[in-house]
């Protein structure tokens, strides 16, 4: 490699940064959305399942890769192969993986930068600035064009900064803000009149739902996309972990940690939805099902924010400031995976490199918002209905087939000497290999 290589300088830095990676805004906003569609505690039951037998194996097989590889997607990808045709598309395969997070950024900053600004505006209204906060709320250009650059801006800089002294430092402390800002958020919620409706609706399940194919089919989407399964992300994190960690421990340890927050995010917003319907504001319509869906954020929330009068400003500057936290500690991830490639392969200095990338995708983001929605839908359909299933897909084929099993048990045994006469150790190689490629496959069809 053209620089040498950073790592991790702790497990718990590790851990936090890509559980970071993986917790975003669809974790913490679809997850609870889709608990309120289907059935509540039934779809949480269902979900936790599903990440057990489909998510965690195959977050274990693309972490693995990138630490086998010790490099970037491509190079790592090529690691895998013996021939030269196999290095030629192993190379082939992590292009495709690299494209998922270019892809995502774009679309995914436009919704951040619409987050910022509601931050923003609810800490101008606040200090009392009634015409800046109206121009913050509102979707004008200037106001979403302005958002997008504040959250590119906090992004590159972090990036910039390096694997151990910007995104394990800046993971550290905004994993845990995010955790205390959902926990007091939670405290307060469930205070309000109406919040027990929603508690008992997301824990007490109605198994009478267990076999609705809907439910099922929203939960296997759900818990695919929440590990960023097929989005390069984890793999480039994964190519930065010491080879004296359990790597099996430790991909435990990000799901957890991601499930975890997704779970808490449950506990936020669907009480909050119960007492925004106590305080007038539809939440379903007439045959129950779920209005605005991923827009109740930015349509319905807000208004329930207004009805709590001064304390509602608290709580509304609370829950965007959660939300933004939570959008930057996925972008950074995003955009490490084209950095590091490039840094590690020509040479180039990652700050030079984080602006140049940022610049550049900042620009198809522009380009969004300036022909939105018809430009933002194909972007985000091209990216999460195609290519990251279909790059999970490579992912799980390459390594399952092409990478040997003693290859596997012996990267994966690193960091963990016990691992091969474990029960996981003794059922992985073949679980990745013959399953988790099926379920892939059913859920790229499904997905499409």
């Amino acid at each position: 490699m053209a620089m040498q290589r950073e790592q991790f300088s702790s497990r718990m830095g590790f851990v936090l940064a890509a559980a970071g990676a993986a917790v975003g805004l669809g974790n913490i906003w679809s997850f609870p959305t889709k608990a309120a569609s289907f059935g509540g505690a039934v779809f949480v039951f269902v979900y936790l399942l599903l990440i057990l037998v489909v998510a965690y194996p195959m977050l274990v097989m693309e972490m693995a890769i990138g630490r086998h590889g010790q490099a970037n997607p491509l190079d790592s990808m090529r690691a895998l192969g013996k021939s030269p045709l196999q290095k030629r598309l192993g190379e082939a395969v992590g292009w495709v993986g690299l494209s998922v997070p270019c892809l995502v950024l774009a679309f995914y900053s436009v919704v951040a930068g619409w987050l910022v600004s509601s931050l923003l505006g609810s800490m101008a209204t606040l200090a009392g600035l009634t015409a800046s906060a109206e121009w913050l709320n509102g979707f004008s250009l200037g106001r979403n064009l302005f958002g997008l650059a504040l959250f590119y801006l906090l992004t590159i800089l972090i990036v910039k900064a390096g694997v151990s002294a910007g995104i394990e430092r800046w993971s550290r402390r905004l994993m845990p803000a995010l955790l205390l800002l959902f926990v007091m958020l939670f405290l307060y919620i469930i205070t309000l009149d109406g919040a027990m409706d929603g508690l008992r609706t997301y824990l007490v399940p109605d198994f009478s739902q267990i076999f609705d194919k809907e439910l099922w089919l929203a939960a296997l989407g759900q818990g695919f996309f929440s590990l960023t399964i097929g989005g390069c992300s984890m793999l480039v994190y994964g190519s930065y972990l010491s080879k004296k960690e359990s790597l099996s421990k430790t991909a435990m340890s990000v799901a957890l940690l991601d499930t975890g927050v997704a779970f808490l995010a449950g506990l936020v917003v669907l009480p909050a939805m119960f007492v925004a319907m106590k305080n007038g504001v539809t939440i379903y319509d007439s045959g129950q099902a779920l209005i605005a869906g991923p827009t109740l954020v930015f349509e319905v929330l807000p208004l329930l924010f207004e009805r709590l009068g001064a304390v509602g400003d608290w709580v509304a500057f609370i829950f965007f400031l959660l939300m933004t936290l939570a959008a930057l500690t996925s972008s950074i991830s995003m955009l490490e995976c084209p950095v590091g490639l490039v840094s590690e392969r020509k040479g180039i200095s990652r700050q030079t490199l984080s602006w140049v990338f940022g610049a550049v995708i900042a620009a198809v983001s522009v380009l969004l918002i300036l022909n939105f929605p018809v430009w933002f839908e194909f972007v985000a359909d091209l990216a999460n209905k195609y290519v990251q299933p279909l790059s999970a897909l490579l992912f799980c084929v390459f390594g399952g087939w092409v990478w040997s099993r003693n290859g596997k048990v012996a990267e994966l045994s690193q960091g963990d000497p016990e691992f091969a006469n474990s029960l996981f150790g003794r059922i992985w190689p073949w679980y990745v290999k013959f399953v988790c490629p099926v379920l892939v496959f059913a859920v790229l069809l499904i997905t499409i």
